[in-house]
């Protein structure tokens, strides 16, 4: 008989009105969280919202725990958006990038057979029931057959049904959290809702993974699993299981650093190659998508979410990056103009104040490519990240909606590709894979 793990779900609201009736208890949790921070400084006028955000983030992370799907998806995104949310909420929506809560073994069979008309130990020789590993999306079991271990990756019930609902319930709570417009937040949640619908079809992820590993395969130190269309659908999928350990694990084995810059120069090829070769880019670097492998190699064991870059996005952004590139006022000027960062109703005025705001802003984002390799280990790069990403959040100009959707997952892709490697304290050569730049007037 299987053990069963208090951490396990044993339902999942499936339908608009369970998840929504979720929504509301959360909400009347969070009114109460304020009743009783505003009761407390009736006789504490210096009480600080410390632990109002620290019960408030705990109510929502344990309901978008429940729900999984789009809305954990969201609260995952926002963890590694540091700068965006108070300290409480990134620690709590971070555990989604390595372990959410499963559901149990009862509950993942009934989900296996409405989508291949039988039970997993009718497929496959050996499947053990109890999940490895359980994100926002879907949960990865593993199993056997004829001899090979694989993982096989499972939606959870409902998820890619509700993508469109859930987001509209998570975002009046996005919308208190991160502060901004609401035209803003719509173009956010739009570009959300895109990828996401990409992501919870698992098909296209199947056919996605073997395409990009396939022209990935002869980067250095990085190994993709094989992928076996026939044993998947699309919500499930069947993949060789990688021997590994997450990084959180691998760092405290207290690797050397010339392993870690290994890894680090790893992971700034994949990302690289990717965006200036491929033009389409793994846009989920959370560090839960990684293994590495006791040989010491990067394992890349997830591709559900894939951003293509255009050309009227990727040649004026990264033109932007290129050494010297700022010394041409009008040329600046035009790849915003393209970029959507400075409007035609703007006035000489604000055209001013945007050209010079995101000069130092792309100035930040474009160090690493500033000489022929960069260490991330340092944390004055980042301090200055941050505390720009904090100073534009409190200005009122920064509060209209500014910039083309495609910065939601470049950003999101390149700035989560930094936070590993600073967590890797790597060392990385940055000219390996530069971004192509001839950019045509």
């Amino acid at each position: 008989m299987m053990r069963k793990d208090e951490n396990e779900q044993r339902s999942i609201p499936t339908s608009k009105v369970e998840r929504s009736t979720q929504f509301v208890k959360t909400g009347f949790k969070i009114g109460g969280n304020y009743v009783k921070h505003y009761s407390k400084k009736l006789f504490n006028s210096d009480l600080s919202k410390d632990e109002l955000n620290e019960d408030n983030a705990a109510d929502i992370y344990e309901s978008l725990s429940k729900l999984k799907g789009s809305a954990l998806k969201v609260a995952q995104m926002l963890s590694m958006d540091k700068n965006i949310l108070p300290k409480a909420y990134v620690n709590q929506f971070s555990q989604s990038q390595y372990n959410a809560p499963p559901l149990s073994g009862p509950l993942i069979v009934q989900t296996f057979r409405k989508l291949h008309g039988k039970a997993p130990e009718k497929i496959y020789d050996k499947f053990n029931l109890k999940s490895s590993n359980a994100a926002s999306i879907g949960q990865v079991h593993q199993a056997e057959l004829n001899g090979r271990k694989l993982a096989v990756k499972i939606q959870y019930p409902g998820v890619g049904d509700s993508i469109s609902s859930d987001l509209k319930l998570v975002k009046p709570f996005a919308f208190r959290l991160i502060g901004m417009s609401e035209k803003e937040l719509d173009v956010y949640m739009r570009e959300v809702e895109e990828r996401l619908l990409e992501e919870t079809d698992y098909e296209l992820e199947v056919k996605r993974s073997i395409e990009i590993s396939e022209a990935c395969a002869y980067l250095r130190n990085i190994v993709f699993p094989r992928y076996y269309p026939e044993l998947s659908s699309k919500r499930t999928i069947t993949m060789d299981w990688i021997e590994g350990l997450h990084l959180k694990e691998y760092l405290e084995t207290n690797p050397s650093q010339e392993e870690r810059n290994t890894i680090g120069q790893a992971l700034w090829d994949f990302y690289n190659f990717q965006q200036h070769e491929l033009r389409a880019v793994h846009a989920d670097p959370h560090p839960g998508n990684f293994i590495i492998t006791p040989d010491g190699k990067l394992g890349i064991i997830d591709f559900g979410c894939i951003k293509e870059l255009p050309d009227d996005f990727y040649y004026p952004f990264f033109s932007l990056t290129s050494e010297g590139f700022f010394n041409d006022k009008e040329k600046t000027l035009q790849a915003f103009r393209q970029l959507e960062m400075i409007h035609e109703k703007d006035s000489a005025s604000e055209v001013e104040f945007y050209y010079d705001m995101y000069r130092q802003m792309i100035g930040l984002f474009a160090k690493p490519y500033s000489s022929e390799s960069f260490d991330f280990s340092g944390t004055e790069f980042f301090e200055q990240i941050y505390n720009y990403g904090e100073m534009i959040a409190k200005m009122p100009e920064f509060k209209k909606a500014r910039g083309v959707k495609h910065f939601i997952y470049v950003n999101r892709t390149n700035f989560g590709l930094y936070n590993i490697l600073h967590e890797l304290k790597a060392t990385v050569r940055t000219d390996t894979y530069v971004p192509q730049v001839a950019y045509a007037d």
